[in-house]
């Protein structure tokens, strides 16, 4: 794992002439995917590095808004034509391996900034857990991503597979979240935080992931006690 300091432009000649503007970046180098991380005061959002070198990272804002409202709206999982957004992107990556249906975990590089022009090559990372958080005012992603501390070839690693990563269509994570109220389903529970996307039928057992009907809300408690049970 590296952390090497760097200016701007250096960043763009690493990734090969890219302009990175945005902070989620899925996909974009083929094999792996870049975020753009902040832990100043005033960053626009909350990203966390904690034990371990696990950073906790926030998603991102809807697009195409006045500033002052950004802010007051939860972060989207799609967007209005129902493809996902770079939440729901990054989500679905960390479902897609949580769940079995990708043998590893999504690589993301991270650049953090730590003043205007200047940023810390952080290396590679395990993107290993998403889930959603009440910040007290509106509803944001939270992405685990966990480093790599052995050195890895880009070039050598398998391309990322947009198809696969898109087994629940965005118009159906989009419906099942305002038909769930954004909270667990349980019968007993209605938390808003740590939410995940959970096949009524499981997806091992032939569950469909294109229909609403077998998609539901579950914190992250339940939905480890569910596993494979055909319940709820």
């Amino acid at each position: 794992m590296t952390t090497q300091l760097i200016k701007y432009n250096e960043l763009v000649m690493n990734e090969g002439g890219i302009q990175v503007q945005r902070g989620m970046n899925f996909g974009v180098r083929g094999s792996y995917s870049i975020v753009l991380m902040s832990t100043a005061k005033n960053a626009p959002y909350v990203d966390q590095i904690l034990d371990g070198g696990v950073i906790k990272y926030e998603g991102h804002d809807k697009e195409r808004m006045p500033l002052h409202q950004k802010k007051t709206v939860d972060q989207p999982m799609a967007n209005n034509s129902g493809t996902l957004t770079q939440n729901g992107l990054f989500f679905q990556a960390a479902e897609n391996y949580k769940e079995g249906r990708r043998e590893e975990p999504a690589k993301i590089k991270v650049y953090r900034k730590i003043r205007k022009g200047i940023w810390v090559d952080m290396g590679f990372y395990n993107l290993i857990d998403g889930f959603i958080e009440h910040d007290g005012n509106r509803k944001v992603f939270k992405f685990l991503l966990d480093p790599i501390f052995d050195d890895i070839e880009p070039d050598e690693m398998d391309k990322v597979d947009l198809v696969h990563n898109r087994s629940i269509p965005g118009d159906v994570m989009q419906e099942v979240y305002v038909r769930d109220d954004g909270k667990c389903t349980h019968p007993d529970c209605e938390a808003t935080d740590n939410l995940h996307f959970d096949h009524k039928i499981p997806y091992s057992k032939g569950g469909s992931s294109k229909t609403a009907e077998n998609i539901q809300l579950l914190c992250a408690r339940h939905n480890l006690s569910k596993k494979d049970k055909l319940i709820y």
